[in-house]
């Protein structure tokens, strides 16, 4: 999956100090090396990761509280980085792909530069009756100068070995870890439940009690995203520390609407 990449100008540790308690001391809950792993525990209690249920028992629209993806819905980021300014416009196409069986929502992720196209990117995300969104996989094409250059990091599920994996679970736990791309040698991203943070501002708005999530790929050693997700609103900031730097990404509009005609908009739901 294409991350947007961002930074969070205060330390990670400082950041995230607004988020619900400490991170459990069980953090290796299921490790990377055992995604095929579907029952943990947290704090004493079972916790069964979902497994892909068959093609009849997937939904027609994706409504997960906190990735919800209405089709003709445009999200709208921005990120000043050294380079120019990146923005990226996330569409809910009306678009379906049939993968494994299953009926897909096509998302367009169009990412440019100071006004210039640099990569067109589809994913595929469909929703199980429990409300948990899988990750089918995506087609990247990456441009320079207006043209195409390629598709690196473009794969789909049940295609060279690949795997759907989960991009938002329905019930998220703190602490639990689970896959989100399963294309070994291509994608294979990680996230991690870290908690609610209690007051996130960006530019679209300010919100309260925010999923945090922790996102990495044993494929990009050295790299590691934090994901905010409002609840009914769905990805507001999005981060990435690599080496000591690294760039923000924060929502500043959805279906063109700019911040600055809104009323402020405080997500006052918190963790189910």
């Amino acid at each position: 999956m294409r991350r947007i990449m961002v930074f969070i100008l205060l330390a990670a540790g400082v950041l995230l100090a607004g988020c619900r308690g400490d991170e459990p001391n069980n953090s290796t809950l299921l490790a990377p090396s055992a995604v095929g792993q579907t029952k943990v525990t947290l704090d004493g209690d079972d916790f069964e990761l979902p497994t892909l249920p068959p093609p009849g028992e997937f939904v027609a629209e994706i409504t997960n509280p906190w990735l919800p993806l209405t089709p003709g819905k445009v999200f709208h980021y921005e990120n000043e980085t050294k380079d120019g300014l990146e923005t990226i416009d996330t569409e809910v196409t009306t678009a379906t792909k049939t993968i494994l069986g299953v009926v897909t929502t096509v998302i367009r992720d169009r990412e440019y530069l100071d006004g210039e196209l640099v990569e067109d990117t589809e994913d595929w995300f469909a929703q199980d009756q429990d409300g948990n969104v899988w990750y089918f996989g995506e087609f990247s094409t990456t441009y320079e100068n207006g043209l195409p250059t390629g598709n690196e990091g473009s794969w789909e599920a049940g295609v060279d070995g690949a795997e759907p994996g989960i991009i938002m679970l329905a019930r998220p736990r703190e602490g639990v870890i689970y896959p989100q791309e399963r294309a070994p040698g291509v994608a294979e991203d990680m996230a991690k439940v870290l908690g609610w943070d209690r007051n996130v501002k960006v530019a679209y708005g300010r919100f309260r009690d925010v999923l945090v999530t922790e996102e990495w790929s044993p494929l990009d050693p050295g790299a590691v995203s934090y994901k905010f997700y409002a609840r009914g609103v769905g990805l507001i900031l999005d981060a990435e520390r690599r080496n000591g730097s690294g760039e923000r990404v924060e929502l500043v509009a959805i279906d063109g609407i700019p911040a600055e005609d809104e009323d402020d908009k405080t997500s006052e739901a918190g963790p189910e």
